[in-house]
């Protein structure tokens, strides 16, 4: 399975057709985001996905177990391959999402956002470092019975570690060299699939390039001096 699912974060549907055009041949699926859907709602998404690749919609959602079972019953019809909520929903919400959830969608559970650090947490009143509340995180979100988790490249040895056959998604994914932008915990994708990330979500090193196939490409031929019994 190609792991790299390109984030097409922009309000504009025509650019967001461009990219996925652009990187169809070579990416393993597209992440449409708050951004995009707040802007172009289902029939966007009904229009990104006529590219034929797998579909993450990553909307984070995030509210009483009931209301959030009714949100994915709503999106269903979109039939994205994965979905986001928050894990800081709760045990009960994050059950909800998964039991409403078609059975083709993977249901992950966002634990802490890539702008986030310790600071961050400290600010919030949270007495954990990011991979300790990443990690509790994953714990409800296991218990809960949904598909895996969203971490930074930073956590995912570990979550792997306690979770091996969880889903688990990582953001904030950097080539070398690239700018970090307002992400503050970030990986190199090599490292990220190294230490067992299903997914790989890459947006501004690719969508940004003067040739986002090309930018992709280069991305892929570092993963492939991967071992592949390090592969996910």
């Amino acid at each position: 399975m190609n792991p790299i699912f390109v984030a097409i974060d922009t309000q504009d549907a025509t650019r967001a057709t461009e990219i996925a055009k652009a990187v169809r041949g070579h990416a393993g699926g597209l992440k449409l985001g708050l951004e995009f859907f707040s802007a172009q709602g289902p029939a966007g998404v009904r229009r990104i996905a006529e590219f034929g690749l797998p579909i993450f919609l990553d909307l984070k959602l995030h509210d009483i177990p009931n209301t959030v079972a009714r949100a994915v019953e709503a999106l269903a019809p979109l039939e994205p391959a994965i979905l986001t909520v928050h894990a800081a929903g709760g045990h009960e919400m994050l059950l909800a999402a998964k039991r409403a959830a078609p059975p083709s969608t993977k249901v992950v559970a966002v634990t802490l956002l890539t702008s986030l650090d310790a600071a961050d947490l400290a600010d919030l009143g949270i007495d954990r470092s990011p991979a300790e509340q990443v990690a509790r995180f994953a714990w409800v979100a296991r218990d809960a019975g949904i598909d895996g988790i969203v971490c930074s490249g930073e956590e995912v040895a570990g979550a792997h570690g306690a979770w091996p056959d969880g889903y688990l998604v990582v953001p904030g994914i950097r080539p070398h060299g690239a700018d970090v932008g307002d992400q503050k915990r970030v990986v190199t994708p090599a490292k990220a699939i190294d230490d067992g990330a299903s997914v790989l979500v890459i947006g501004r090193p690719i969508t940004a390039a003067p040739d986002p196939a090309h930018a992709l490409m280069d991305i892929q031929r570092s993963l492939s001096q991967i071992p592949s019994e390090a592969r996910i």
